[in-house]
């Protein structure tokens, strides 16, 4: 089987949000992912992407049970990712590989990429000589593609781009919401990307299913423009309408959303130009619609005595009165504390008041946060 998916086909299964029983990320529906991968493939889709901390390791084993041991070798892709974060010595990266070969059973990665990369983990790359060790692999077969992921600036993958020349392709957040944040930089990613030749795959094009949601502020105008369409469809044809784009992966965590996307692809329209400009005014609706006027400076944070990143909370707060996705939110929010204090925690000292340049009630918003999402 040729190493490029089919260019008609370009949904990809993301394996990073499965579906799970009982709310435990590691006890995952095996059953429901069965039929998800059978159904998949038997749409004509191949294309599957999974992690060495998906699911705590457990979504690299879903990929045996559900795929590997119940479908021919040559009738899938299988995309797998060094974790970067893992790397400390030039020993790390070949037994990172082979337990994600043992975990997988794959044999060999059709897609392999270097995970998250940014300027720092760059620099471990180079100093651990993880790139010179995945060439090799690539020459022994056990990778037949060889790129990596990204989360920093246009900058950053600028240099990456011209540090590693012999990356193939170059995984990018992109969606509609993101196209012109002025953080993640989209658009101006792609055109790196674009500009070195780069075929792209597409990860959260539906913004972590926040783009998904009824109840995010766009979807009045969206419904408006046309009824039938489900918020998620204007996302996912957003980001395969893009030249050189090659796949589009969606993390689908239940039976139904793997129905209605591989339905959506399966008819593929291009965006007219009228719905361009719809998704544009949406974009713009979103980043306008913002309660707390947080710039990040994390002033407030230094002398917090119960250790809590209060900007990643009320920019979060944010997000929730953008998108309305209290699940999606949820989720975040436990990323957003690890390590730090609860929203919870907070004492009311007023501390935070007094840093603050914005003048923030945070202890109020933190009370709210913790009523939200805890």
């Amino acid at each position: 089987m040729a190493i490029l998916p089919d260019s008609t086909k370009k949904l990809g299964f993301g394996l990073m949000r499965l579906p799970i029983v009982n709310g435990n990320s590691e006890c995952i529906d095996l059953e429901q992912v069965n039929r998800m991968t059978d159904h998949f493939l038997a749409q004509g889709y191949t294309y599957f992407d999974t992690a060495y901390p998906y699911h705590m390791g457990f979504s690299e084993r879903a990929v045996k049970s559900a795929l590997v041991e119940r479908h021919p070798r040559d009738s899938f892709l299988l995309a797998d990712k060094m974790p970067i974060f893992r790397v400390s010595k030039p020993e790390d990266a070949p037994a990172a590989f082979a337990e994600q070969l043992e975990r997988t059973g794959a044999g060999y990665f059709d897609f392999y990429l270097l995970h998250a990369m940014s300027a720092d983990r760059l620099k471990t790359v180079l100093d651990c000589q993880v790139w010179t060790y995945l060439l090799g692999e690539k020459a022994q077969g056990r990778i037949r593609r060889l790129g990596f992921s990204f989360h920093d600036t246009p900058e950053v993958l600028e240099t990456i781009l011209n540090t590693l020349p012999e990356a193939e392709f170059v995984q990018l957040q992109i969606n509609y919401a993101d196209w012109e944040d002025e953080e993640v930089q989209a658009r101006r990613c792609y055109e790196v990307a674009q500009k070195h030749g780069k075929p792209v795959i597409v990860m959260e094009p539906i913004r972590g299913g926040s783009l998904a949601s009824e109840k995010a502020v766009s979807a009045p105008l969206l419904k408006a423009a046309n009824p039938q369409a489900s918020m998620a469809s204007w996302a996912l044809r957003f980001a395969a309408d893009l030249p050189g784009v090659m796949m589009v992966l969606s993390g689908m965590s239940t039976w139904e959303q793997m129905q209605q996307n591989t339905e959506l692809f399966n008819s593929l329209q291009p965006l007219s130009p009228e719905e361009k400009a719809t998704l544009a005014q949406a974009a713009e609706l979103i980043h306008a619609t913002g309660t707390i006027p947080c710039t990040g400076c994390q002033y407030c944070v230094e002398g917090c005595p119960a250790q809590i990143n209060i900007p990643a909370i009320l920019d979060l707060l944010n997000e929730y009165a953008r998108f309305g996705s209290i699940q999606s939110a949820r989720q975040s929010y436990g990323y957003r504390t690890r390590g730090k204090g609860l929203a919870s925690a907070c004492v009311n000292c007023g501390q935070c008041l007094s840093a603050c340049p914005q003048h923030i009630e945070s202890a109020a918003h933190m009370a709210r946060a913790a009523e939200l999402f805890e």
